[in-house]
C-alpha cells in the first residue's frame, strides 16, 4: 500500500487531502514518524525520523497520532480482496503481502491491474505492485514506481534489473551489513554478483546467501500459514518519568491493544515480557511464562504490572516502555483454562 497510515488518515479526513501529513508521535517530545504522505516527502520527511525534525523540514506538516485499530480494520478488508485471487497470500505487515499467482489462471500483470482497481474502488486507497519470478524481485519492483505503480520483471531480465541497484536493496542487508559490503568497494548488486569468492569470504557466513540473492536466486516460497511468533506494543515517552501511575496506564493500553491483535488472529499466548529503557539508555527486560495460554487484556496487564515491580521503575526515570506476548498458539490448538485464578 502507498503511505498506508497517512493515506488512511487522508481518506477519513478529506481536509487532509493534498496536504503534507505525518503519522506519529508528538513533535514537542520524542515522537517518531510512522508514515509520511507523498506530499510530505519532497521536504525530506521520511518514516523513522524524529517528528521534531520532520516539522523543521516541513513547517506546514500536519501531525496526526496513529490509530492502529483503524489501520488493522482496513488491513483486514485489504487481505480479503487479495484472497479472492489466490489462497497463497503471505502477510508481511498490515499494508504489505506476497501473492503466488502462478496457478491463478490469468497473467500476473492482469491480476495486479485488477487488484489495484479493486483496492481503489473498495477501500479508496492506492497500492503499488511488483511482479517477478521470486519474492526478492517482486518486493524490489513494488517499490520502484510508488505511488500507484506497477513494475513487471520477467525471469530473463532479473539480472539486468538488479545489477544497477544499490546493495542496500537486497533482502537481509541492513545498515551494518551494507557498510561491510561497501568497505570491500562494492556499491551495486551487480558488483556483488560478480565478486570473487575470496572477496565474498570477508563477509562471513552470510556471503553465499548474499551472492545468490545478488544473482536473483531466491527460493523462499510464499507461505500463507506463516505463524505469528510474538505481538508487541511499545512507546518512547515524551518525557522521562518515575511516575508509576502513568506507566500503569500505558501497560493497560498496551494490554488492550495486544488482546485485540490476539483475538483478530484467533491466537493465545503463554509468555509476557516487559521492556524498559531508563533515561541513561540502559535496557532491561523481565518475562514470565504462564501455565495456561491467554488472550485476555486483564491477564496481560496483571503480569506486566508484576514484572515492572521487578525493575527500578519509580526509582529511576524511564524513557521507553513496551509489552510483548510470545509463545503464540493458534485457535486450533487445544488448551485448558485453569479452574482457579
Amino acid at each position: 500500500m502507498d503511505a498506508f497510515f497517512a493515506s488512511v488518515e487522508q481518506l477519513d479526513n478529506p481536509e487532509l487531502k493534498g496536504k503534507p501529513v505525518a503519522v506519529g508521535g508528538d513533535p514537542q517530545g520524542r515522537g517518531v514518524v510512522s508514515a509520511a504522505s507523498y506530499e510530505a516527502r519532497p521536504f525530506g520527511v521520511r518514516s523513522a525520523m524524529p517528528m521534531s525534525q520532520a516539522v523543521r523540514l516541513c513547517p506546514e506538516l500536519v501531525c496526526v497520532r496513529p490509530r492502529i485499530g483503524r489501520y488493522a480494520e482496513v488491513s483486514r478488508r485489504l487481505h480479503l480482496i487479495l484472497k479472492r485471487w489466490t489462497p497463497l497470500v503471505e502477510a508481511v505487515s498490515l499494508d504489505e503481502a506476497y501473492l503466488d499467482v502462478s496457478d491463478a489462471g490469468l497473467a500476473a500483470e492482469e491480476i495486479a491491474r485488477r487488484l489495484k482497481e479493486e483496492i481503489r474502488e473498495e477501500l479508496g486507497l492506492s497500492a503499488s505492485a511488483g511482479i517477478g519470478p521470486c519474492k526478492l524481485v517482486a518486493k524490489i519492483a513494488s517499490d520502484m514506481r510508488k505511488p500507484d505503480g506497477l513494475v513487471v520483471v520477467e525471469a530473463e531480465r532479473v539480472e539486468s534489473f538488479l545489477a544497477p541497484l544499490p546493495v542496500g536493496r537486497l533482502w537481509g542487508v541492513g545498515p551494518v551489513t551494507e557498510r561491510r559490503i561497501k568497505a570491500l568497494g562494492i556499491e551495486t548488486i551487480g558488483q556483488l554478483a560478480a565478486a570473487t569468492p575470496r572477496t565474498l569470504s570477508r563477509l562471513g557466513p552470510s556471503a553465499a546467501t548474499l551472492a545468490r540473492l545478488a544473482r536473483g536466486e531466491d527460493l523462499r516460497p510464499v507461505s500463507s500459514d506463516r505463524a505469528t511468533r510474538s505481538i508487541s506494543c511499545e512507546r518512547t515517552l515524551e518525557e522521562d518519568t518515575r511516575d508509576l501511575v502513568r506507566l500503569d496506564r500505558l501497560l493497560e493500553a498496551f494490554a488492550q491493544e495486544i488482546q485485540g491483535s490476539l483475538r483478530d488472529e484467533g491466537a493465545r499466548a503463554r509468555t509476557v515480557t516487559l521492556k524498559l529503557r531508563y533515561s541513561d539508555f540502559e535496557l532491561v527486560t523481565r518475562s514470565r511464562t504462564l501455565r495456561s495460554p491467554f488472550d485476555e487484556a486483564d491477564v496481560i496487564a496483571r503480569e506486566a504490572r508484576s514484572l515492572i515491580l521487578r525493575t527500578q521503575a519509580g526509582r529511576r526515570k524511564v524513557r521507553l516502555v513496551g509489552v510483548t506476548v510470545s509463545g503464540i498458539t493458534g485457535r486450533d490448538e487445544p488448551y485448558q483454562r485453569a479452574l482457579f485464578p
